[in-house]
């Protein structure tokens, strides 16, 4: 059994539908380094984004997250602007995978999608599939990560976990 993952940090909420291409604007994809990416995230839907957000913060969206294009950016300037993990009632197939891919936890959870508010702080146990509402002491459900999925995530992502 792998070691508990835990995540923790300020929730930063959106609503259904969040594009790739608002996650990481087209204009910028000529480049897939994670530093220059990281600068524009959720530039055309949130300008102050990448001003408020901080190492470890979690985004938390409603329906059909990441849909759009099967662009990897996305998921990349996501990870490399600080965040450590999204939860969502739903994401789009593709951004799914691509996320597992570079190691972005994602996470589908309904219940949490409804009582969690911009600015609450969340604590996220990925082995025991919890989201814990540190600001409202409300505790919710997601599916754990398989373990597999769990070795992926620590090693960094895909890429790295096949090298180890």
């Amino acid at each position: 059994m792998a070691k508990d993952i835990i995540l923790k940090g300020k929730v930063h909420k959106y609503g259904s539908n969040v594009n790739t291409d608002e996650i990481i604007p087209a204009r910028y994809l000529n480049t897939t380094e994670p530093s220059i990416l990281s600068k524009y995230c959720m530039e055309d839907i949130d300008k102050e984004f990448v001003k408020r957000v901080k190492k470890g913060d979690v985004i938390v969206a409603e329906n059909n997250f990441g849909c759009g294009s099967s662009r990897e950016h996305a998921p990349i300037a996501i990870k490399a602007a600080g965040i450590s993990a999204v939860i969502a009632n739903s994401f789009a197939r593709i951004f799914f995978r691509n996320s597992i891919n570079i190691g972005l936890p994602i996470l589908e959870s309904p219940q949490a999608v409804k009582a969690i508010k911009n600015g609450d702080e969340v604590e996220i146990n990925l082995n025991q599939g919890t989201i814990k509402n540190l600001t409202q002491k409300k505790e919710y459900k997601s599916q754990p990560f398989p373990e597999f999925m769990q070795k992926i995530i620590k090693a960094g992502g895909l890429l790295r976990y096949i090298k180890k």
